[in-house]
């Protein structure tokens, strides 16, 4: 793709990125197959071909409008798109530029930006939204349908695995998980300890940073990497071998550090180690296939079907790992049809782009359902309340299905 861009962003870092980017387009449309958005609307701008030209106009010099920002707004940022492409286009960090840019040009009504401007002070802040999780808990039963969708029900984490090991991984607790499902990160330590794998908590690292970046405060979002890297400094110096994440969401964004901050002098190379140590508990956990099968001996025998993450599948390409454990462990397995679309969740989308999403709630559902499963397993904590809200099977972490397994099989001996 041929591309002038304005004089305002030339010369920038991002212009050329963008540039660079956009050079690699060969218009193929080989990702309008597996847009979802594009699959719902079958519009050419609601997919990713037709976004990349509208950023592409807004970069050259052309004004953005209301249409503009309509269009990549209703973008899940779920990158199926990339893994498609033929030409390795990073559609992602293209959108990221293109959104920047627009927000800055189209003036957004005082309705939206209360509730941009909300989601950004309240989610990040686990001293905030966890005391306003559990009022709204409490008052479920009293809560309309579109407020039940964003409060689950309360559930316990039961006790933290205490024993210390030599191996040691640091973990991030998240901003929203620790609130809405505790017991997936107790899950987490109490497995890892069952293997020899003490994890740690940093009390002074908090939100990866993706909602802030999403919602288009970049600034904000690099403040928040930044404390991230400050909390675990000390620890990873101090020898710690990995960054454990337990929600594929932060994951993709803790591993895109180095590229984020590669601007800044003071944080670049401390962000590229941060990045480099960064891994999805489905890339950990299958190192230790041998201890698990031997722990549990076939104990395992539900029927599941394992909803893959956007984030997972597309943003991390991490396909398989999760799916392979558990046949190993004795899992019936089950893929949907569809397996690589989103399910609609996609952070702060189910709630400023709710229409949508609940289509592709609704559809995702449908399909996960078919296989008739005991539960539905997933890897992110956005994917997991979204799929919750819409039906009464069990929708759950797979690390959860693990842990719940290996408390069983000790109760047993």
């Amino acid at each position: 793709m041929q591309t002038n861009l304005a004089d305002f962003i030339k010369n920038t870092r991002a212009g050329k990125e963008a540039d660079d980017i956009l050079r690699k387009c060969v218009h193929c449309g080989f990702c309008t197959a597996t847009c979802p958005t594009y699959q719902l609307m079958g519009d050419e701008l609601d997919g990713p071909r037709g976004r990349i030209y509208l950023i592409k106009q807004v970069l050259e010099g052309k004004p953005a409008t209301e249409k503009t920002q309509q269009h990549l707004d209703r973008c899940l940022t779920c990158r199926n798109c990339e893994s498609t492409c033929p030409s390795g286009v990073q559609y992602g960090r293209l959108l990221d530029i293109g959104r920047q840019v627009v927000e800055q040009q189209v003036q957004r009504p005082l309705s939206q930006k209360i509730v941009r401007e909300t989601l950004k002070a309240i989610l990040p802040r686990p001293w905030i939204f966890q005391p306003a999780m559990r009022l709204g808990q409490s008052l479920r039963p009293l809560l309309p349908q579109s407020l039940k969708n964003k409060v689950p029900v309360r559930q316990e984490s039961g006790s933290w695995a205490h024993t210390s090991h030599v191996r040691k991984m640091l973990l991030l607790d998240g901003c929203v998980q620790p609130a809405m499902a505790p017991n997936i990160n107790a899950a987490t330590s109490r497995v890892l300890s069952s293997l020899g794998v003490e994890l740690i908590v940093t009390p002074k690292a908090g939100c990866c940073g993706a909602i802030r970046h999403h919602l288009n405060d970049h600034e904000a979002a690099l403040d928040d990497m930044r404390r991230n890297i400050d909390a675990w400094w000390p620890l990873v110096e101090a020898g710690a071998e990995a960054i454990v994440m337990t929600a594929s969401g932060c994951g993709v964004t803790v591993k895109e550090y180095g590229h984020m901050l590669a601007h800044d002098a003071n944080y670049a190379q401390k962000a590229e180690r941060i990045s480099a140590l960064t891994r999805d508990l489905s890339e950990i956990l299958p190192e230790f296939e041998a201890q698990l099968v031997q722990k549990l001996q076939g104990k395992l025998s539900q029927r599941i079907v394992w909803h893959p993450p956007c984030t997972l599948q597309h943003g991390q390409q991490i396909r398989g790992k999760v799916e392979g454990l558990l046949k190993a462990l004795g899992v019936d397995v089950q893929l949907c049809a569809d397996s690589h679309l989103c399910c609609g969740s996609a952070g702060t989308y189910s709630v400023l782009q709710s229409k949508i999403s609940y289509q592709l709630r609704d559809n995702k559902l449908h399909n996960l359902l078919a296989t008739k499963p005991d539960m539905v397993l997933s890897a992110n904590i956005g994917c997991l309340t979204h799929l919750q809200s819409g039906t009464e099977t069990p929708v759950k972490h797979w690390i959860e299905l693990i842990d719940r397994a290996l408390a069983n099989s000790a109760l047993s001996e």
